[in-house]
């Protein structure tokens, strides 16, 4: 019987160099996305695959993303003494419940590996889901959830470990972490290799890792003494292929949509995409688009 999924950990100790000079004091993962952070939506999606303890591997100048997470007496008090129910009570919906939240340094730059690494003794000996911040999905397939949910459900058939992927094009997978298929059955498939940014031409397929996992606490051993790899930094990718030799992988076809807000295109993409599913905005921001273009 599978353990049940109940600790999400997400790496927030990145320094967001690809949207300064925003980002020199407001951490990348604040941005907002419409009216909500971008980390606030990545949360929204792990309560909504079950997720109880939300573990954030931060670094410095992140005190902002530990303040958003707890309460704002003075702004809560004014809310309440105007009159303003509705968004007192948007405020509190997102509020974590008490000791529902852990924070821990990652004092230097040492990749996704180090990072999760960080997390090892929060995690304790029970499997746990990574969530990377910068990932924004959308439920619009079938299937009609987020990407960790689907995850889940992944997990809780096959047991193991899992990880999300998504398709890209030959040209491009140069620039991901690319898996082996093994048995597919369509929406989730055996995973039989993993390589990290395989020079291009090399990829054993199109299926890209996207951000979403549920991992072992395995994992933490190996992690401990991993090699730095691609980029001088200890990647997640190596230490889950040393893991596969001894456990089994499955990728989840995501059946939805994902935005890498961490690139600027995606990022506008994205608030473009929420302030469309939005019934306040759609309609006026239809029409400031097409006056936009002309």
């Amino acid at each position: 019987m599978t353990k049940r999924i109940r600790k999400a950990v997400f790496p927030v100790a990145g320094l967001g160099t690809r949207f300064l000079p925003a980002t020199k004091s407001v951490p990348k993962e604040m941005l907002t996305i419409v009216d909500r952070p971008v980390l606030q939506h990545v949360v929204d999606e792990a309560k909504e695959a079950g997720i109880e303890h939300f573990i954030f591997v931060t670094g410095r100048g992140k005190q902002v993303i530990e303040d958003h997470f707890d309460m704002s007496y003075e702004l809560e008090d004014t809310l309440q003494k105007r009159g303003k129910k509705k968004e007192y009570d948007a405020l509190m919906a997102d509020l974590p419940a008490a000791g529902a939240t852990s924070f821990t340094r990652q004092q230097a730059p040492l990749g996704l590996g180090h990072a999760v690494w960080c997390a090892r003794d929060i995690v304790g000996d029970e499997p746990f889901a990574v969530m990377l911040p910068d990932m924004v999905t959308k439920a619009t397939g079938k299937l009609k959830s987020r990407c960790l949910s689907q995850c889940v459900a992944a997990y809780e058939k096959h047991g193991g470990n899992i990880i999300a992927v998504e398709e890209v094009a030959p040209e491009e997978t140069h620039q991901y972490g690319v898996v082996s298929i093994g048995k597919d059955e369509g929406h989730t498939f055996e995973i039989t290799g993993m390589v990290e940014k395989p020079p291009k031409g090399t990829a054993p397929s199109t299926s890209i890792i996207s951000g979403r996992y549920i991992l072992g606490p395995e994992i933490f051993k190996i992690l401990e003494t991993q090699e730095r790899g691609a980029g001088g930094e200890i990647q997640l990718t190596d230490g889950m292929k040393t893991l596969a030799k001894s456990q089994g992988f499955h990728g989840v076809r995501f059946d939805g949509v994902t935005y890498d807000t961490g690139a600027k295109i995606g990022f506008l993409m994205a608030n473009a995409a929420f302030a469309l599913d939005n019934p306040d905005l759609a309609e006026a921001y239809k029409a400031g688009l097409k006056k936009l273009m002309g």
